[in-house]
């Protein structure tokens, strides 16, 4: 048992298991292919209660710790990266700062009908122009007789453009003089006049999640709908980052699992030279070292797990845990296909899917380099 695992952890994850097997797995293939977001499978995971996992049951949501999420998140990986994207995006992106920086009434009206799976939130930071530089945010919100008139553009958001999306928490300027901004967040419904979401097709990786580009155009919400306070903006939004670092990195440390499985079963199965190539010192070490290196992120990403349900801090040990996971998934999916030689290059084989996958978690939620210079701040060198 690891010292981290409880038995509730065992049977959650056991329950979260079979269901990607038996829901998710059969679909992968296809909904990947054609690059179609699955309403159908987001309600049935809605059904499972993987929304709003770590959220109260005052608010609809399941009252269960940090770790029992993460491993939703990297059962879903293990099979499909767009599914556990969409899990991972909703949770700690989505609601999470609602529940963590909204008022009572706040929560009352938002988180309830974001718990089932029929609706989700998005979280809107990245812009054309903002990126790994937040600050660089350009879309404004300007008070206006009780009212915040937004306009500015958000790109590749997640959970933002298909029937489900319910609307965004987004960054915003409040006011700026000279070059020095106001950052504030700001709760915005999709059915507001001047909210404009469009999907963006054609991606590498995760195909079946829904990503989208926002514009608002003279979009208009209630003053209350302020998250936080005005100039928080930055605050929340990398306190949520924190939160949002430990579910990319269960999607690597999934993928990674699930690639390695894959590269057991084929070298099990293929036959060279008169027997199974793991019997081959070549294969058996790829396959060792690709064990060891799951273990290894497992351990990190469980240990900043508990720092955050006892309330320690665990900033860098996210960050840690992102930069880690990612890295490994991107090696353990890189030595699968090669185990798997030329029959890992074809789109009818999932490690080639998990291969193109794995690239977008060195990118998302900070990206690598970015991640080293956090974790140089954590260490004081920087």
């Amino acid at each position: 048992m690891h010292p981290y695992i409880t038995d509730q952890h065992e049977m959650f994850r056991k329950r979260v298991r079979d269901f990607a097997e038996k829901e998710v797995k059969p679909l992968a293939r296809e909904l990947d292919e054609k690059g179609r977001f699955s309403a159908e499978l987001t309600m049935k995971m809605g059904e499972l209660d993987l929304f709003g996992i770590t959220i109260p049951e005052k608010y609809g949501g399941k009252n269960l710790d940090t770790l029992s999420y993460i491993i939703a998140v990297e059962e879903l990986a293990r099979i499909d990266g767009s599914q556990a994207a969409t899990v991972a995006s909703h949770n700690s992106l989505g609601i999470w700062p609602i529940y963590r920086f909204g008022t009572e009434e706040q929560k009352l009206k938002f988180l309830p009908g974001l718990m089932t799976g029929e609706k989700l939130w998005a979280f809107g930071l990245t812009e054309p122009n903002a990126g790994s530089d937040s600050r660089g945010t350009e879309t404004t919100a300007n008070l206006d007789n009780g009212k915040w008139v937004i306009n500015g553009s958000k790109i590749f958001i997640t959970n933002s453009a298909s029937e489900l999306s319910a609307g965004a928490t987004i960054q915003v300027v409040t006011n700026q003089e000279g070059d020095r901004k106001e950052l504030s967040v700001i709760l915005v419904d999709r059915n507001t006049s001047g909210y404009y979401a469009e999907r963006i097709g054609n991606k590498m990786m995760w195909r079946s999640a829904d990503t989208g580009k926002l514009e608002f155009r003279n979009c208009s919400v209630p003053e209350e709908n302020l998250l936080g306070s005005r100039g928080q903006g930055s605050a929340i939004m990398l306190e949520t980052l924190d939160g949002g670092r430990l579910s990319i990195a269960a999607m690597g440390l999934g993928l990674a699992q699930g690639a390695f499985e894959q590269a057991m079963d084929y070298a099990k199965k293929r036959q060279q030279f008169g027997r199974p190539i793991y019997k081959f010192q070549a294969i058996s070490f790829k396959l060792s070292d690709m064990a060891l290196k799951i273990e290894l992120a497992r351990n990190l990403l469980y240990k900043a797990c508990w720092l955050k349900d006892n309330n320690l801090p665990f900033g860098k040990e996210a960050a840690m845990a992102k930069l880690y996971c990612s890295e490994t998934a991107r090696e353990v999916a890189d030595e699968a296909v090669q185990v798997h030689g030329a029959y890992g290059l074809f789109k009818d084989n999932d490690i080639e899917r998990f291969y193109r996958d794995q690239r977008i978690l060195q990118i998302g939620e900070g990206t690598s380099e970015i991640l080293r210079v956090v974790i140089a701040r954590h260490l004081g060198i920087r």
